[in-house]
């Protein structure tokens, strides 16, 4: 199972991933100041007048219909700030986790410097070239 992973991990192009972090959290962040701003469409339907309620049948369901779809709209609209401030709050986890990932790649590398060293260190003195 692990080998799998390790598989999945290699095929990642972590450069890129690196590279379009702090995009996409802009673009997260845009999506989440555009989406915020828009005012919350109220669910209940406007006032309907004397004339139209004498009116068919027909009219009354239109009516209906209309009072059901902004509540809708509403739900939709909630549902769409949501998921614009889990986008914006993954961006940021996102961009975090790449941040601690270059940490640790130079970390490693120092640390390979280190040992590669302290190998030619222990050759050198106990082969005595």
């Amino acid at each position: 199972m692990a080998i799998g992973w390790l598989t999945v991990l290699k095929m990642v192009p972590w450069g890129d991933v690196i590279e379009n972090a702090p995009k996409v959290a802009s673009g997260a962040k845009k999506l989440w100041q555009t989406v915020g701003k828009r005012p919350v469409v109220t669910s209940s339907a406007p006032p309907v007048p004397e004339v139209l309620r004498a009116e068919s049948p027909a009219v009354a369901a239109l009516q209906i219909q209309v009072a059901e779809l902004q509540v809708a709209v509403a739900d939709l609209h909630q549902q769409m700030l949501a998921s614009s401030e889990l986008i914006q709050s993954l961006a940021q986890q996102n961009t975090q986790l790449i941040k601690r990932v270059e940490v640790n790649r130079v970390r490693l590398l120092w640390l390979a410097a280190w040992v590669l060293g302290l190998t030619v260190v222990l050759v050198a003195r106990f082969f005595r070239v």
